[in-house]
């Protein structure tokens, strides 16, 4: 019994990162609101808002992100979207979710995390250009 339990520590793990040929990574981006958020005017808010749906609207368009949404309904008040990105990598998604005029503020911050879905699990309307194509 010693033996099976030692094989199963030092078996090497099966590793999340490691491609798999029935996934697909997608990048999951939590967007949350920062503890000490600067206020802003009215007016320098709407414009703020305005410029993130923009750069969702940018990301979207550039076939980076998949979809992107507010929460409703949920218990952590910090806990305000999520974006979904179809890229490279994680670094790649982090820099991409940072350029959100939202997180430059420091009105959010972001939380990004690799994410492992069954192909064909869910599917996204392709971007205008790429729907051509």
């Amino acid at each position: 019994m010693r033996w099976i339990l030692l094989a199963i520590l030092l078996a090497p793990a099966v590793r999340a990162s490691e491609p798999a040929p029935n996934m697909e990574k997608y990048y999951l981006v939590l967007l949350k609101r920062t503890a000490n958020a600067p206020q802003l005017e009215p007016k320098a808010l709407e414009d703020l808002q305005k410029r993130h749906l923009e750069h969702f609207k940018s990301m979207y368009l550039a076939g980076k992100m998949v979809v992107a949404g507010p929460f409703d309904e949920q218990k952590d008040p910090t806990l305000r979207g999520l974006c979904l990105y179809r890229v490279g990598t994680l670094e790649e998604a982090r820099r991409l979710a940072e350029g959100d005029p939202m997180v430059q503020a420091r009105r959010l911050e972001v939380d990004v995390l690799a994410w492992w879905v069954e192909k064909g699990a869910m599917t996204f309307r392709p971007p205008p250009a790429a729907a051509g194509k």
